[in-house]
């Protein structure tokens, strides 16, 4: 979805997230850890999808990563996460 949005790509994902959360009815705050993939050249592309997901996952560490490629064509951003449900 949204090839070359790293914003709305983020904003799907952690949406994403959340609804599996829900499927636990838990929301952020079961979240322990999270760790997020930008498939970015620029800091800027990582600092547009922090900006965009932060306010949404609560206060859990997280990880941000620059990373070259990520698993599907067009894919930017991924989130692993680790949760108490």
């Amino acid at each position: 979805m949204a090839p070359g949005d790293f914003e709305r790509q983020a904003l799907q994902t952690v949406e994403n997230l959340l609804a599996a959360l829900a499927e636990y009815q838990v929301g952020p705050d079961a979240l322990l850890k999270t760790t997020v993939f930008v498939a970015g050249q620029e800091r800027a592309d990582l600092v547009r999808v922090w900006d965009t997901i932060s306010p949404r996952l609560g206060r859990a560490p997280s990880t941000l990563i620059g990373v070259s490629m990520l698993g599907y064509p067009d894919q930017l951003v991924e989130i692993e996460a680790i949760a108490v449900v």
